[in-house]
């Protein structure tokens, strides 16, 4: 009943401010009880300029590192809201499962952070929700363009979804959303089924997107 009543809240939510529903999280949700996954690829060149200054991870954006996407995260998600910090008997990762998430996240502290809000609603051991977010990423091709970009470049939101649509089989424009801040871009989201195995389609993610017709997408550094 009390899902009931909170889906039925984040429905009106989201017909009344779509723009802001994907920031409408449910805290303590039921392990593992969810719809489908975001994978949340981060443009690093584009959060360095926006946030890296007042970031917890300025590692990342060291001089001359040359990151381009990087995962920010894989998020359990329902078809309106998501659930966050849903709490884990394990504790924290231990070292062992710390080692799946390396060369996954720029860094350690964003792993770990990742973990506790989003991993612990899965229903995965650390270890095991680290693999998922490597797979996942591995299942993503990044378009040519960006993965070689030396420069800056304009793009159109549409021109960007499209570009992971050709370079990616199965994917289309409502499986996914571009995400920006004052004309950068920020984020590429996409969407998985919960067993990972395909993308699929995401409403309230696609409609959640950046609203600007060009972003611009940050030079490597």
């Amino acid at each position: 009943m009390l899902r009931r009543l909170a889906v039925a809240a984040l429905t009106w939510l989201c017909l009344a401010n779509p723009s802001q529903a994907q920031g409408f999280g449910q805290r303590g949700g039921a392990p593992g009880d969810f719809d489908f996954y975001v994978l949340a690829l981060s443009w690093s060149p584009g959060f360095c300029e926006l946030d890296g200054d007042r970031s917890r991870n300025r590692e990342q954006c060291a001089d001359g590192n040359g990151l381009r996407f990087v995962v920010h995260g894989l998020w359990p998600q329902y078809e309106r809201g998501y659930p966050s910090d849903c709490g884990f008997s394990g504790g924290s990762p231990s070292r062992m499962a710390m080692a799946e998430a390396e060369g996954v996240y720029p860094t350690e502290g964003l792993a770990r952070y990742e973990w506790r809000k989003h991993g612990t609603c899965t229903g995965s051991s650390p270890a095991d929700y680290f693999r998922d977010v490597r797979r996942a990423r591995d299942k993503v091709v990044i378009p040519s363009a960006l993965a070689k970009s030396e420069s800056g470049q304009s793009w159109t939101v549409l021109d960007l979804e499209r570009a992971f649509v050709d370079a990616n089989p199965g994917l289309r424009t409502d499986m996914m959303s571009v995400t920006c801040k004052r004309g950068v871009l920020q984020e590429v989201r996409i969407c998985f089924s919960k067993d990972l195995r395909g993308f699929r389609t995401c409403q309230q993610v696609d409609r959640s997107g950046c609203r600007a017709r060009n972003v611009t997408v940050v030079a490597p550094h």
